[in-house]
């Protein structure tokens, strides 16, 4: 069995901001990585766990806060687990997601790469997210120890985030910063109204309950899409809920509900039913609108994804006759987004329904020259589906955080494009994807994207451009 670590070290000054959203100091040499701290602050620290290199531990006193300490505005801050960084001057968060992409393609990557740019900072570091998802819950999250039987019972319930580990247990929101009103009205009030009449709140370790979550979308013109999901399917009970919140919210131009009885929260194989109002809301981009529907993946950060995709085109450098491939396309935003400067663009993506919203944004924005394919990557993306639909002179990657597989990598490098432009939400797997890549193309420009505020991920584009060019 596994000693516990239970060390103090008084008085340790924290030197810098690490990996994952934590800092670090130097104890007798060996690096500590620490929560919750900032460059300057003078802190006791207590360490929980001890390797060979380094050890972890955790702020146990603040005897001194650096000048640059900012105070936390919300006031689930340390507790929640998102908006981790909000002590965290903005300047000093962008400049640690750059080391990040550093850290990533040079320090551990060992890629050859040009000056990394500085990180496009978002304009709105609150109230930035045009989607947010709750859950119900009949055991809440108290930061103290508490013995939740001898609670009133509607003490005991939450609607809120998941904390850290605890896949049963649910922080109650009273407020968050990530979106715009009326987000925390519709949550609370929908709370309140549950209490009030005696709705249960699910409990996921037992399976039984009625409530069960709460997903919120909004778009930059203000319409807001709702979607309840419930654990069973009980007219007389969901219809007087649903009809109280369409009274009580206007904004409100899409209402949804869903019947889950499965024993996890996913919604991506169940159906949505409409309510009332439009099927959907809608986003604009340029001279380009993209129906979302309760299902549809759209970027979290609709101003922010616009910087992103501007870089992506800046990297692709199309003049009108090229054939693009955009691979892991979604719905189709980047294929769409640079489709009038590109002669074709195929749009690839595994999830079907993704696909099918791809088609239907094309259409209705009037764009003729993309044709888009579901499947698996590995399987759809084969030198013989690029004899049939061309060679692509630019290929685009936007893949899922585990990146590309090596299969997928090795039609890239067949198929030879003249410039690759990777984006990714995970610097980490984007290193080792572009080690695979390197031997065949250059990496001329890195241009990471801050889509998160107050958070340690961070977007970043590549462009790389075949080593033949340079011959």
């Amino acid at each position: 069995m596994r000693k516990k670590v239970d060390l103090l070290f008084p008085s340790v000054t924290i030197e810098a901001v690490a990996a994952e959203g934590k800092a670090l100091a130097h104890i007798d040499g060996m690096v500590v990585f620490v929560e919750y701290a900032v460059p300057g602050d003078v802190v006791d620290i207590r360490v929980t766990k001890k390797k060979k290199n380094y050890m972890e531990g955790y702020v146990a006193k603040l005897i001194q806060p650096s000048p640059q300490r900012l105070e936390p505005f919300c006031r689930h801050f340390g507790i929640c687990g998102g908006c981790r960084w909000q002590h965290l001057p903005y300047e000093m968060q962008l400049e640690a997601k750059r080391q990040q992409v550093y850290d990533q393609l040079v320090r551990i990557g060992h890629l050859e790469v040009p000056e990394i740019k500085p990180v496009i900072g978002s304009d709105k570091n609150r109230y930035y997210r045009n989607k947010l998802e709750f859950t119900f819950s009949s055991r809440r999250w108290f930061e103290n120890p508490v013995d939740i039987e001898q609670l009133p019972e509607n003490e005991r319930i939450g609607l809120g985030f998941h904390v850290g580990r605890y896949f049963d247990r649910v922080l109650d929101i009273e407020h968050c910063w990530l979106q715009d009103s009326p987000s925390n009205e519709i949550r609370l009030f929908i709370r309140d109204y549950a209490i009030k009449h005696g709705l249960e709140f699910y409990d996921i370790r037992l399976n039984k309950g009625y409530m069960r979550n709460l997903v919120i979308r909004n778009n930059q013109e203000g319409d807001v899409m709702l979607i309840v999901v419930f654990a069973a399917d009980d007219p007389a009970t969901r219809t007087p809920l649903l009809e109280a919140v369409c009274d009580r919210f206007p904004q409100i131009t899409s209402l949804y509900y869903i019947v889950n009885t499965k024993l996890n929260d996913s919604i991506a194989d169940q159906e949505p039913i409409l309510f009332r109002g439009d099927d959907a809301i809608y986003e604009k981009m340029e001279n380009l609108t993209f129906k979302i529907g309760p299902k549809s993946f759209y970027q979290t950060n609709t101003a922010q994804a616009y910087k992103l995709y501007c870089a992506a085109r800046e990297f692709a450098a199309l003049t009108g006759s090229e054939v693009v491939y955009d691979l892991y396309t979604g719905t189709g935003t980047i294929a769409q987004f640079v489709s009038s400067k590109a002669s074709k663009v195929i749009g690839i993506e595994y999830v079907p329904e993704a696909i099918e919203d791809a088609l239907k944004n094309a259409s209705n924005n009037g764009i003729d020259n993309c044709e888009f394919f579901a499947g698996d990557m590995k399987d759809v993306l084969t030198d013989s589906f690029i004899r049939e639909h061309g060679r692509p002179d630019v290929i685009i990657l936007d893949p899922p955080r585990a990146g590309i597989h090596p299969d997928v990598a090795r039609v890239i490098l067949d198929a030879e494009p003249d410039r690759i432009v990777y984006v990714s939400c995970n610097p980490a797997s984007q290193a080792r994807d572009l080690n695979l890549l390197s031997a065949h193309y250059k990496i001329t420009d890195v241009q990471p994207v801050d889509m998160f505020p107050h958070t340690h991920h961070v977007e970043n584009v590549c462009s790389l451009i075949n080593r033949k060019k340079f011959q």
